[in-house]
């Protein structure tokens, strides 16, 4: 149909069409064809014009075509729709990623610049010494030298005076008026010839510089390594007798290979890994990580206990492939009489397991089952007893005051707690590895504050395991994973950091008499000593088990002598050192007996001179004299400790010890 409208303000004629709507569903092959079937082998919509070419074909009605299409297209949607929150986390985990590298990078660049500046400094003052040497000893030369020549001139100058006057008088005629002068000048030309002058050089013109640089230029053209790997833990994977046979209290060895995000096998180490054993209940079993530079890794723990436990390993932070694991562990008779000698079954439990903060490098901390046998000490009479079975009959025995904390996230809960302080204004400090803060209790157990933000940049705290006060009330925390140490004020306000590029692994952290820092290095098997501002005064120490080697140690502590007590891990002793470093005494051995170890731990001095240590692996606290000599325990039987790490003397005279595997600290009475 055609209308015909006139403009109102146009005299030209304007025509326009209406047209007929389209028709639904319309077959698009056959005009004013309607298609009310489906080829489902064509997929495309069939009128009855179209119904001949598809004669042998699948046809449904093209409503329930329409549904199901629409079904599918929801179904999609909404799977997709379902990957959103999990493409938005892993967005934020990414950029959180980047932006931790972009902080390590500045972090980094500061480290270069401030030791590159110190190096300087250090070059500037040996150019300044060597100038002032050679001053010095040119000055000396010159003098005895100098000396000499004024000395010869002035005779020569004698002797050609005297000289000149003889020859002038012998020239003349000989008379009577002459014969004075000619005898004085007799009598001075006889002194002139006896006169002892210098002759033989008093002092040489060596002036030799001795500068070796051949080496040294080696050492600043290797000085530095930026260290990294590729390895992500979705590719990583574990293997090894770990996953498959436990015995308790029997070593047990899992070997992790690493991968990068092709699957590729890493060929270098340094990753950042870490590994924990843990119950439903949330007690933690922590072991040994052995870096073996080539891109795999062994963990070695023990459990101290049957049961169900869990293992989980973790690189960077994440789960590798399977973890956590389930472990299910038995006693060894157990084992035995079993027709297959698998006793520990591995399989992924993601959904059921506890989960776990935190990581840690190198060698950690759990050992054998706590001590069973009752142990009798010899000087202590209230503290008389190891750590037996609970034993509720007699609790008025226990040197236990009160103990603070129960696994957990708020105030006054702890994960595996590691180091212990005391300071002199009444304060008892725990660093709180696996919560990432350092918690503040008065000496009565009253909480306080905390403080501490979970990272890897200066000022942020990834695994706390050591903590001191420094006399100038600055708070000191060894920070395994950041590798390095940090400073904050009495209030928790981060001021500095020491350490980072030279620690590996730093575990206990002590103040010594002179203020300066002592860090117990528990990866690189070094004690370092620092002065406050991070200037390095001394190291000492190797891997090994010599005298002077440490395997794994944790804690030290610092006597009035100033000499530095270490607790050696895996060598299973304590060992005494000088400020230099000179070893001055050692003692202990592995077992359960008196003055044995199995594994120690924290370690404090009293006033007198003897020395408090945690002996992790028997559960128990041990009292040895200045000389190393066994006098008692700690008496812990009525609420047993499970896994004791740092230890320290409160400022009222009691000792505090992080029970870790119970998540708690505990205070006991301690007769010095």
């Amino acid at each position: 149909m055609e209308a015909h409208q006139h403009s109102p303000d146009s005299s030209s004629e304007e025509c326009t069409v209406l047209e007929a709507p389209p028709v639904k569903n319309a077959c698009p092959l056959h005009a004013g064809k309607v298609s009310d079937l489906y080829c489902s082998a064509c997929e495309c919509p069939v009128c009855e014009d179209c119904v001949p070419d598809h004669e042998d074909h699948v046809k449904v009605p093209l409503s329930q075509a329409l549904e199901e299409h629409r079904s599918t297209l929801q179904e999609r949607l909404g799977a997709v729709q379902n990957r959103l929150p999990q493409i938005s986390d892993a967005l934020s985990f990414v950029k959180e990623i980047l932006q931790q590298l972009s902080n390590q990078r500045a972090s980094i660049e500061e480290d270069i610049q401030s030791s590159f500046e110190d190096l300087h400094k250090q070059l500037d003052v040996r150019k300044s010494v060597l100038l002032m040497e050679l001053e010095v000893t040119y000055g000396l030369k010159q003098k005895v030298l100098q000396a000499q020549v004024d000395s010869l001139v002035r005779g020569e100058g004698d002797l050609v005076s005297t000289c000149t006057q003889t020859e002038e008088a012998l020239a003349g005629e000989a008379c009577v008026a002459s014969l004075q002068m000619e005898q004085d000048l007799g009598e001075r030309l006889g002194e002139l010839a006896g006169l002892g002058l210098p002759c033989q050089p008093e002092e040489n013109d060596q002036l030799d510089l001795v500068l070796e640089t051949d080496g040294l230029r080696k050492s600043i053209h290797n000085l530095g390594t930026i260290v990294t790997t590729s390895a992500v833990a979705s590719q990583s994977e574990a293997m090894g007798a770990g996953l498959e046979q436990c015995i308790v209290g029997h070593p047990a060895s899992v070997t992790i290979v690493t991968r990068d995000k092709s699957g590729g096998a890493c060929k270098n180490g340094n990753a950042i890994l870490s590994a924990e054993v843990f119950t439903p209940d949330g007690s933690i079993v922590d072991g040994e990580i052995v870096d073996h530079k080539n891109g795999t890794y062994e963990f070695v723990y023990m459990v101290p206990k049957e049961g169900d436990f869990s293992l989980a390993l973790r690189l960077y932070d994440q789960h590798i492939k399977g973890s956590p694991f389930k472990l299910t562990v038995a006693k060894a008779l157990e084992a035995e009489a079993e027709v297959s000698p698998s006793t520990t079954t591995a399989t992924n439990s993601a959904a059921n397991a506890t989960p776990s903060t935190g990581s840690s490098e190198g060698a950690k901390r759990r050992g054998k089952s706590p001590g069973q046998k009752k142990k009798t000490g010899s000087k202590r009479a209230s503290s008389a007893l190891g750590t037996p079975r609970r034993k509720t009959q007699n609790p008025i025995e226990d040197d236990l005051i009160f103990r603070i904390g129960t696994k957990g996230r708020n105030k006054g809960e702890f994960t595996n707690l590691q180091g212990v302080a005391a300071s002199t204004n009444d304060r008892i400090l725990i660093a709180d590895s696996n919560n990432q803060c350092v918690q503040i209790f008065s000496n009565q157990g009253e909480f306080k504050s905390r403080f501490g933000v979970r990272g890897r940049s200066p000022g942020q705290l990834q695994r706390p395991t050591g903590v001191a006060v420094h006399p100038s009330g600055d708070i000191i925390i060894a920070d395994y994973d950041n590798k390095w140490v940090s400073i904050f004020s009495h209030d928790g306000k981060f001021k500095a950091k020491l350490g980072s590029g030279r620690l590996m692994g730093p575990k206990g952290v002590s103040v010594d008499q002179n203020g300066h820092v002592i860090v117990v290095d528990n990866k690189a098997c070094t004690v370092f000593i620092f002065q406050l501002t991070g200037k390095l005064i001394t190291k000492f120490g190797s891997r090994g088990n010599g005298d002077k080697q440490f395997a794994g140690p944790h804690f030290a502590a610092v006597n009035k002598n100033n000499e530095i007590i270490v607790t050696d891990f895996h060598n299973h002793s304590v060992k005494v050192f000088t400020p230099e470093g000179e070893l001055l005494l050692k003692f202990g051995s592995n077992g359960e007996g008196n003055g044995q170890f199995n594994a120690p731990t924290g370690v404090a001095v009293d006033v007198n001179g003897n020395i408090i240590v945690a002996d992790w692996g028997n559960s128990r606290i041990q009292v040895f004299d200045g000389s190393g000599s066994f006098l008692s325990y700690i008496n812990t039987s009525a609420d047993p400790l499970y896994g004791p790490q740092g230890l320290a003397l409160t400022s009222d005279g009691h000792v505090v010890v992080a029970d870790s595997g119970n998540h708690c600290f505990k205070v006991y009475r301690y007769l010095q």
